[in-house]
């Protein structure tokens, strides 16, 4: 496990020393071009000079902090510029655990993430979240928590593994690593007095934490009395106005591209087009699974898109570094390279290409030209975290019947529609025929089913719909555990017997995503922990996932990133239609509605 680091009271004496050459540095940064975040410009031949894990002198010729044993690093003339900050993430949806997400990401330059675990929350409650806590903790980079606020997301919608209430967020409040409370989904809530999310707003304002936001209508109208109900930030603004509207509320606007999401090129127009100040924007991913880790990178391809979409770099980076700390109240912690700070640091030879080609984290070299360097401790989690799987029975294709009216020969049935590269669907309606009573999809029509499984409390209930954007052909299902919010089973498919066989697979493997074709498995990733992690490293898990979405293609999907969209079906706080254990939902009215029409 590595030495945490110390506090700036703590190492003050030391870092005073070597600024005024009365102590050695530990490590000396130089001749590189100083990227400063506070005063956006880039000034040119500057010495950095690092003790205690911080930095404690930044300006020219720092010779007077070296010492016998102090390691010169030669920058050359390349950009020395801040590590990345991922100001909104779900660790979880990377498919791996802390430490393997973690080792992932530091040879892409990000040395500070804020994580909302309310993945494991659904699955484990409050228990699942410690463990995110204390693994977070163990890392060499600085990964916060924030306490997750909804589990469930939607009360009286879905039903989760367990119930977080506002007495856990009040203890969870005290732990040492909990930064505030993680995305409010329950927004009709908010913007109607509930009781219950009203007290988790009020614990954590009452520790002086930061609120996060998750406001996902399109309704514009409802945001105001959202914004007056106390969350700091939102990250589900997928246009311009969406961003103007929540910084004209005195909200941060995040912006993110995820595996899935690419919501900052409608959104930054705000700031290159409308003129708005920068420092109330902020970049983040929000969700990237391992594949994209490995293949694409971490927050450099968000700040490497953004610049592409028409952002000036040193704005771009300060969205990514000094914005995202001082939301949080740590702008003297970290977020910038300047005296005290934590010494999180990025040398690059370009600031618009931005190659991460060494990467600092707390006064360590942590990687180099795309290299992890060190070890990283393991992180135990518990048996109870490996057995979440419960479907209570072995299901068979005639759990996923959708009987039809009685004497139908066609039936008008709402549809779920993907929307590609974004979290929102569309509620449709399609004419379906009946064969033998049960109403089928239609592969003409792009109609498929989906099957939401309960697999917390082991009663085999299947909730059964239609879904449409897949694309999917001839005999296949695709199965995952990994099921936003609630987390039971989603299973999806054009054959019935395929689909049970992808679902009792799971239950089999302990949780995860597999994928079959005409009776036989062509891919599966096992995500053991909570059915949704691995602690597998990240390249054989990117590997398996790579299988996976290639194994998709070949069941006809062509969508970008298919996996994550999904996922998302069971997302009750994002419109307009979901699936969930309690029924299809309606989620620009938040209550359940029919599967077929009555105007048959």
């Amino acid at each position: 496990m590595h030495t945490p680091i110390k506090s700036w009271a703590d190492v003050a004496p030391r870092l005073i020393d070597v600024a005024s050459g009365r102590a050695p540095a530990d490590i000396i940064i130089r001749q590189g071009q100083w990227v400063n975040v506070h005063t956006r410009e880039v000034i040119q031949n500057t010495d950095i000079a690092i003790a205690e894990g911080r930095f404690a002198y930044c300006g020219p010729d720092a010779s007077h902090c070296i010492g016998p044993d102090t390691q010169v690093i030669e920058a050359n003339g390349r950009y020395i510029l801040p590590g990345l900050c991922d100001g909104h993430m779900h660790i979880e949806s990377g498919m791996l655990t802390t430490t393997q997400f973690a080792r992932a990401v530091m040879p892409h330059g990000t040395t500070s993430m804020f994580t909302d675990p309310h993945e494991i929350a659904n699955v484990m409650g409050l228990e699942g979240v410690r463990l995110m806590h204390d693994e977070a903790l163990q890392q060499r980079i600085n990964v916060f928590v924030q306490m997750p606020s909804c589990a469930p997301s939607a009360p009286g919608l879905e039903n989760t593994g367990h119930e977080l209430t506002p007495d856990d967020v009040i203890e969870a409040m005290q732990w040492p690593n909990i930064i505030g409370l993680g995305e409010m989904m329950n927004f009709p809530g908010v913007m109607n007095n509930d009781p219950k999310m009203l007290a988790i707003i009020a614990a954590t304002q009452r520790a002086g934490k930061t609120v996060g936001g998750h406001y996902a209508s399109p309704d514009l109208e409802g945001f105001r009395a959202y914004a007056a109900g106390g969350p700091a930030d939102d990250h589900e603004g997928t246009c311009e106005a969406d961003a103007i509207m929540r910084v004209r509320q005195g909200m941060r606007s995040m912006m993110r591209l995820g595996s899935a999401w690419y919501d900052i090129e409608t959104q930054v127009t705000a700031v290159t087009e409308k003129g708005l100040d920068p420092r109330n924007f902020i970049l983040c991913t929000d969700d990237s699974h391992s594949g994209t880790l490995i293949n694409d990178g971490h927050m450099n391809r968000v700040v490497r898109h953004a610049i592409d979409c028409g952002l000036d770099p040193l704005i771009a980076i300060q969205m990514a570094t000094i914005n995202t700390a001082t939301h949080f109240g740590l702008e003297r912690e970290l977020g910038s390279i300047t005296p005290g700070r934590r010494a999180d640091v990025i040398l690059s030879s370009d600031l618009t290409t931005l190659p991460i080609e060494t990467v600092i984290a707390r006064g360590n070299i942590v990687a180099e030209n795309g290299e992890l360097l060190g070890e990283d401790a393991p992180f135990d989690w518990p048996d109870n975290a490996k057995t979440s799987v419960n479907m209570g029975k072995v299901l068979g294709a005639t759990d996923f019947d959708i009987e039809a009216p009685e004497g139908a020969n066609q039936v008008k049935a709402r549809v779920i529609g993907v929307v590609e590269n974004q979290a929102p669907t569309k509620a449709l309606t399609a004419a379906l025929n009946v064969e033998n009573g049960l109403a089928v999809g239609d592969e003409n029509q792009d109609v498929c089913q989906i099957a939401l499984v309960e697999r917390h409390r082991a009663t085999g209930d299947v909730v059964n719909a239609f879904v449409s954007g897949f694309g999917y052909t001839g005999e296949c299902a695709v199965a995952s555990t990994v099921a936003h919010d609630s987390h039971h089973m989603i299973v999806v498919g054009t054959s019935k017997a395929d689909m049970a066989l992808a679902a009792n697979r799971l239950q089999e493997v302990g949780g995860g995503v597999t994928v079959w074709k005409d009776g036989r498995e062509i891919a599966l990733v096992k995500l053991p922990i909570g059915g949704l992690m691995s602690d597998a490293p990240a390249h054989e898990v990117a590997a398996a996932a790579d299988q996976m979405v290639a194994a998709m293609a070949e069941c006809g999907c062509t969508l970008n990133n298919a996996y994550m969209q999904h996922s998302l079906l069971a997302l009750v706080v994002i419109p307009e239609l979901r699936i969930s254990d309690v029924g299809l939902i309606d989620v620009t009215l938040f209550e359940e509605t029919p599967l077929f029409l009555k105007d048959q």
